[in-house]
């Protein structure tokens, strides 16, 4: 599928720093030749007289209190629940709206770093209140390939509607890629047999029929193909797996428009 040009891609550098293994100091313990009895003596007799009033219990517990905030410490997570080996762990960040700053949660702030920081394109991502789901629409250009073996010619080429939704909660970015004409009451049962042959070969994603309702109340059907990524788990690389999912989408979505064009009608449909 090829896709409207964009600057060239700009490689994300991501830092991956890893902790050297604590390195265990072991203590000499310098060997000592026993007292003799006397002075043994002596040190009896001066603690019986001193009687001090600090206890090496009590050093003791507060040395394992010590240990025990030191390791809650360690394991702490930020606000979002990301671990301290996390590319985005501690940040926060907003942007500026007609209704004030709005906070860009981890998988909004992945997306955008790809849309904007990688892309280069204007920002254009809808974040709802409470930053909790966004949205980002855009368009792209589809055209055929020109080896011959295949239905669609470089001269057939076909707009294509893209819709990718974040989900913070479940950290799930998901793809929706539309072919943006209502599909024919007449074309939904071929097209339906042609989604139930080429899905099973489709190693990525998947194609469905959506049905919805338009300004009229009309029932309609569209072509879409779905992918999604979960991000939950991924300490470094989120901006990668955007861009993979992306460009695995359009490929796979380009090859299944092509293996449907076997049916001339469905080409048409698709070309008017």
């Amino acid at each position: 599928m090829a896709t409207k040009k964009s600057p060239a891609k700009k490689k994300v550098a991501t830092k991956a720093v890893k902790k050297a293994p604590a390195k265990k100091v072991v203590k000499k313990v310098a060997t000592k030749k026993p007292a003799t009895k006397k002075t043994a003596k002596k040190v009896v007799k001066k603690m019986a007289a001193k009687k001090p009033a600090i206890k090496k219990p009590a050093a003791k517990k507060v040395a394992k209190k010590a240990v025990k905030k030191v390791a809650a410490k360690s394991s702490k997570v930020d606000q979002y629940g990301l671990e301290k080996d996390d590319e985005f762990y501690g940040l926060y960040f907003a942007k500026s709206t007609s209704k004030g700053l709005v906070e860009v949660k981890p998988c909004t702030f992945t997306l955008m770093y790809w849309w904007k920081g990688l892309l280069g394109y204007p920002d254009m991502i809808e974040i709802s209140k409470g930053s909790n789901t966004a949205m980002l629409q855009f368009e792209s250009t589809f055209g055929g390939g020109d080896s011959g073996e295949t239905e669609l010619t470089e001269q057939d080429v076909l707009d294509i509607d893209h819709i990718i939704e974040v989900d913070e909660q479940e950290m799930l970015i998901s793809l929706y890629s539309y072919v943006p004409i209502p599909v024919p009451d007449k074309l939904i049962g071929a097209l339906g047999l042609a989604i139930l042959n080429i899905n099973p070969e489709t190693r990525y994603g998947s194609l469905e029929l959506c049905t919805t309702e338009n300004e009229e109340g009309q029932t309609e059907h569209f072509l879409r193909y779905r992918a999604a990524t979960y991000l939950r788990g991924i300490k470094s690389g989120k901006v990668e797996a955007i861009e993979s999912m992306v460009t695995n989408g359009s490929e796979f979505f380009g090859l299944a428009l092509d293996a449907m064009c076997v049916n001339k009608s469905i080409k048409k449909w698709l070309l008017s």
